[in-house]
């Protein structure tokens, strides 16, 4: 009977243990973020582009 009240609350607790939430929350920041890099590659590609000119240009009148 002991054993059997022993495996029930270490069901219990295994099944309320929350740790594992935290690395699925991050895995599915990561996929947000990464599908919204490849919906916006070229917008972000012509930004980071008009960025590097700028700069390149502004460095040389120094």
């Amino acid at each position: 009977m002991q054993l059997i009240n022993h495996i029930r609350n270490g069901v219990s607790r295994f099944i309320k243990d929350e740790d594992g939430l935290g690395t699925v929350e991050i895995i599915l920041i990561i996929v947000v973020l990464i599908s919204l890099v490849l919906i916006f590659k070229t917008q972000i590609t012509k930004v980071v582009t008009s960025i590097f000119d700028t700069i390149k240009s502004n460095a040389s009148a120094i």
